[in-house]
């Protein structure tokens, strides 16, 4: 009997997926630990770490505990920590000055973490006013309560000096300020600080997914980000935001939230030649624990295929909560 090939029966997928061994010799996307980056909260004033209710395996970290996440982080093989610095309550102001002192909790985490483990974890630092803000958002409001983006540019351009004087290896300016990688990128170049890296958030969007991330950082938001933030009904819109991150300057860039956005990051990897990054934000992560705490799904496996799709995609580096378990697995 003669076989057609190219057609049933005589091509068999199957065949290429017969035994784990295979599987694994044939698999077309491979996480591996240098992928993920790390999202850490430091909380001031306090002795012991914070759980997040809606993050469960999550906390606020105190100094020493955030020391001894990136040490464990790096251990394990994976690239890099996001950080987030939680000001007490008082030291909010309308201005966010708390994010701009030397002083303040993020700088100094910054500089504990330097000091624990030199370059050989890439620290990073959310370049935002909306963590040390009493109205919670992302910068200065003007007369009418309306974010006033070029206000907002002065307080970021401080904001980059004091986290790069800290020794950040990397800024993350995540508000949506028209204009913030370039205004940045200039404020570190004009200090001395032109080796640090710019990571934009490209196509941030205006998402249900970030409830959980508001109890991390405290924030005393009220209202909505929707002016700034972009509408997750639009995709052309994030084209035009990297084309004008690119022309300001930036090293990497970045699509948040990720699992809802895998189209948009696609489209992003597809059009750059510089590294992608995604962020897999405390909804995703909230969605996957409380559905495995009920037992509806199994945990390893659903954190493995999260992941492995957003790699599959595009990223080349991956901003989750897991990292530091899933670079021990892998």
């Amino acid at each position: 009997m003669s076989t057609t090939y190219g057609t049933f029966p005589g091509s068999r997928p199957r065949r290429l997926r017969t035994t784990p061994a295979m599987r694994r010799m044939v698999a077309e996307t491979r996480l591996h630990p240098a992928d993920l980056i790390l999202p850490a909260f430091v909380r001031e004033g306090i002795s012991t770490p914070v759980p997040i209710a809606a993050m469960p395996g999550v906390v606020q970290h105190t100094r020493d505990t955030l020391r001894k996440a990136a040490v464990e982080a790096l251990e394990a093989g994976v690239s890099g920590i996001m950080l987030f610095g939680v000001p007490e309550e008082a030291k909010k102001d309308a201005a966010g000055t708390a994010g701009t002192d030397p002083d303040g909790i993020l700088q100094v985490a910054i500089r504990d973490v330097r000091a624990e483990v030199g370059d050989d974890l890439v620290i990073m630092s959310d370049l935002c006013l909306d963590e040390f803000t009493d109205h919670g958002h992302c910068g200065v409001l003007d007369a009418s309560g309306r974010v006033d983006n070029d206000a907002t540019l002065e307080r970021y351009a401080e904001m980059a000096q004091v986290q790069a004087d800290a020794g950040a290896h990397v800024v993350g300016p995540s508000g949506m300020m028209d204009g913030q990688v370039g205004v940045i990128r200039d404020a570190l170049d004009q200090t001395g600080h032109e080796d640090v890296a710019v990571l934009a958030y490209t196509a941030k969007y205006a998402s249900a997914f970030y409830g959980p991330f508001r109890e991390a950082v405290g924030s005393s938001l009220q209202g909505d980000r929707k002016t700034y933030q972009q509408d997750p009904a639009n995709s052309r819109e994030s084209a035009r935001e990297l084309a004008l991150d690119l022309a300001e300057g930036a090293d990497m860039v970045m699509v948040k939230p990720a699992m809802p956005c895998l189209d948009i990051l696609a489209k992003v990897a597809d059009a750059v030649d510089v590294p992608v990054a995604a962020y897999q934000i405390s909804g995703e992560y909230a969605m996957v624990e409380a559905a495995a705490a009920n037992g509806w799904i199994e945990r390893d496996r659903a954190i493995m295929e999260t992941l492995t799709g957003i790699k599959r995609a595009g990223a080349q580096m991956i901003l989750t909560y897991w990292a530091t378990e899933v670079a021990r697995q892998l």
